[in-house]
């Protein structure tokens, strides 16, 4: 069995296809010392493009 060949992406590719269709990012980091929680922090973003309204540039 052939493995396909590994095709390489452009950073800025990557962030225009992703951006396309929008990003949820979510996360959830607790720093605790003997089942102490000291510091939490919760993160909830969404990250998406947005067409100018009116003419185009």
């Amino acid at each position: 069995m052939t493995e396909p060949a590994a095709r390489q992406v452009a950073l800025v590719d990557l962030l225009d296809r992703l951006l396309a269709g929008g990003v949820v990012l979510t996360g959830h980091l607790t720093l605790a010392i003997a089942d102490v929680d000291l510091v939490r922090v919760d993160l909830n973003a969404l990250i998406s493009s947005t067409k100018p309204a009116g003419r185009p540039l």
